[in-house]
C-alpha cells in the first residue's frame, strides 16, 4: 500500500512539473512588439517566429532589453524615453511608407515578409524572389521616421534549411546567420 501511494504522489508531482515545463513553452509576445505580415508572393516562405518567446526567454532578455531600450535616451538620440516606446508610431509611418515604396520596387510582387518592430529597428523576415531588388527596398524601408536601422533577416530560397530567422515550425532551431 505504501507503495501505491509514494507512486502516486511521485505521479502528481510529474504531472505538475510536466504542466509547469509545458506552461513556459507557451510563446507568447511579451514585450508587444508590433509584428506584421506584409506580402505574400513567394510561396512556401516559413512563417518566422517574430518576438514569440518563453517566459524564461523573456527573463533572461530582460535585462539587456532595458538596456539597449533606454540607451537612445542616455546618449540623447531619442525624444522619448526609451527606444520600444517607437515602435506603434514607427508601424504606422511603416504602413505608409510601403505604399509609396511599393511604386518604385514592386515589392508586393516579389517578396513574403514579415516586419518585427524593436526599438526603432525593424528586422524583415521572409523570403524574396531571387530578382528582387532588395538594397533598395531595404534603403527606402530605412527612411521612415524615426527609424534606427533596418535590419535583413530575408532569404531568396525558402526551402533552405539554413535560414536567417526563427521560424514559427521550429522555434528552437536558432538562425544560420544570427542578427544580434
Amino acid at each position: 500500500m505504501k507503495h501505491l501511494a509514494r507512486y502516486g504522489v511521485w505521479a502528481m508531482l510529474m504531472s505538475i512539473a510536466s504542466h509547469a515545463v509545458f506552461a513556459d513553452e507557451q510563446r507568447v509576445n511579451r514585450g508587444n512588439d508590433p509584428f506584421f505580415q506584409i506580402s505574400k508572393a513567394v510561396p512556401g516562405c516559413p512563417v518566422p517566429l517574430g518576438p514569440l518567446e518563453t517566459e524564461q526567454e523573456w527573463l533572461d532578455d530582460a535585462h539587456y532589453r532595458i538596456e539597449r531600450g533606454n540607451s537612445c535616451w542616455i546618449e540623447g538620440r531619442c525624444r522619448l524615453s526609451n527606444g520600444y516606446l517607437y515602435d506603434k508610431e514607427i508601424a504606422e509611418a511603416v504602413q505608409r511608407r510601403l505604399t509609396n515604396i511599393n511604386y518604385a520596387t514592386q515589392w508586393r510582387d516579389h517578396t513574403t515578409l514579415w516586419l518585427i518592430l524593436q526599438r526603432r529597428f525593424i528586422y524583415v523576415q521572409g523570403c524574396v524572389a531571387p530578382d528582387f531588388d532588395k538594397q533598395t527596398f531595404l534603403s527606402e524601408l530605412g527612411k521612415t521616421a524615426d527609424v534606427d536601422r533596418v535590419i535583413d533577416d530575408t532569404t531568396s530560397d525558402p526551402a533552405s534549411t539554413s535560414l536567417p530567422y526563427r521560424t514559427l515550425a521550429q522555434p528552437n532551431k536558432l538562425p544560420a546567420h544570427p542578427t544580434e
